[in-house]
């Protein structure tokens, strides 16, 4: 056995970890700013705010995974946030910590009652991975994509990656990432802010419940959150072979952000694009120690926690198109092992086409992302063309 194999964490799985959080603040941290913005917080409020998101993704991300030994990465509801963001103009800043309040409660008791599990365990295991394979795709057509506004940069790190994973395979998306800072470097891409970055302590405040409000717009939140981030949290897991335990995942991850809903905690779930991330045959051959990866990108949640801002500024120095190329090259495996179980079943072949394809479509209904129209159209088509009735 090789000191590599013995080691408890492999290079592979350090820059996994690290990715999964860089994809996850620079993905959606414009849509949290936003969303505060609109809430009526001040830059200050703001920015510990992001410390409690941050601190409560790593303790999540690391217990869990510790717990579980499965990849259990944590993030907050991207879909929710940008909900909020367009509903919260006009709204004072307790009112907006009511909505939390009230969603992060509907989703422990979700856990509590066991509803969420039972209805996840009648989802086929097909009609999972061809979900998880439509939110995927937007990612690495958006890879190639970028070709057209940033040939340089995106076409050598495509290059580094090809002749990565041709002679180094595990380290594929490191030579990408060092590959995609160097020639951002060269094209002077790299933006820094002007001012330093300041350690804010977040400050409590308390929450007002406006009954309007509440069904108006904390109902929505939580359908959406459970629809459009925590249900492709649990398939996405379950599409890479592993059994969560569904009802305790719920409980735990909307408990914490129930309690830090006073500080901005405003979401905690169960993540799905970011914890793919962490559970690719590149991380590690043996799916039972993925979850160090996973465990891994807790510690740098909670290091950008502990740092305020300072890692979401840092990302956010970072063109566009590095982050979004990366994104994509990273997934390319999970997106091509999602497709793979979609189809492996002739009889169910058809049903995970229609989920795969609604949900690539990005279409939105009702306020509802296309992750959870795509799960019921195929399940619909399931039990059409599928289940036998009696």
């Amino acid at each position: 056995m090789t000191r590599a194999e013995q080691a408890p964490f492999t290079l592979p799985m350090l820059v996994s970890g690290f990715v999964a959080v860089l994809v996850g603040y620079s993905s959606s941290g414009a849509i949290i700013y936003q969303m505060f913005q609109a809430a009526g917080a001040t830059p200050a409020q703001i920015g510990g705010w992001l410390s409690v998101l941050g601190l409560a993704q790593g303790i999540v991300s690391l217990g869990l995974s510790l717990r579980y030994r499965m990849p259990v990465l944590a993030a907050w509801s991207t879909p929710g946030a940008a909900l909020l963001a367009t509903s919260f103009h006009g709204v004072t800043l307790n009112e907006a910590v009511g909505v939390f309040v009230f969603a992060n409660l509907l989703i422990v008791l979700c856990g509590v009652t066991g509803l969420f599990a039972r209805l996840m365990n009648h989802i086929p295991a097909s009609l999972a991975a061809a979900m998880l394979a439509g939110i995927l795709l937007r990612f690495g057509l958006q890879t190639f994509a970028d070709l057209q506004s940033n040939f340089a940069l995106c076409g050598s790190m495509c290059l580094a990656w090809l002749l990565a994973r041709r002679w180094l395979a595990r380290y594929a998306i490191l030579v990408t990432l060092l590959a995609g800072i160097l020639v951002a470097l060269m094209q002077h891409a790299i933006h820094f802010p002007p001012h330093a970055v300041r350690l804010a302590l977040p400050e409590p405040i308390m929450p007002h419940f406006s009954l309007p409000l509440l069904l108006g717009t904390g109902l929505p939140y939580f359908l959406v959150t459970m629809a459009s981030q925590n249900a492709p949290g649990i398939a996405t897991l379950q599409a890479h072979g592993y059994r969560p335990p569904v009802s305790a995942l719920m409980t735990r991850t909307g408990l914490t952000a129930l309690l830090l809903s006073p500080f901005g905690g405003f979401s905690v779930c169960v993540a799905a694009i970011t914890a793919a991330i962490c559970m690719s045959e590149e991380v590690d051959p043996d799916p039972q120690k993925r979850w160090r990866a996973a465990a891994l990108a807790g510690v740098f949640y909670l290091l950008a926690g502990a740092s305020g801002a300072l890692i979401a500024v840092l990302f956010s120095a970072l063109p566009a198109v590095l982050i979004e190329a990366l994104a994509g090259l990273a997934l390319l495996a999970t997106l091509g092992g999602s497709l793979q179980r979609a189809l492996e079943q002739p009889a169910e072949r058809d049903s995970a086409l229609i989920t795969f394809l609604i949900t690539a479509s990005g279409v939105s209904l009702l306020g509802i992302g296309p992750a959870f129209w795509g799960l019921t159209g195929g399940v619909l088509a399931h039990l059409l063309l599928v289940r036998k009735t009696g």
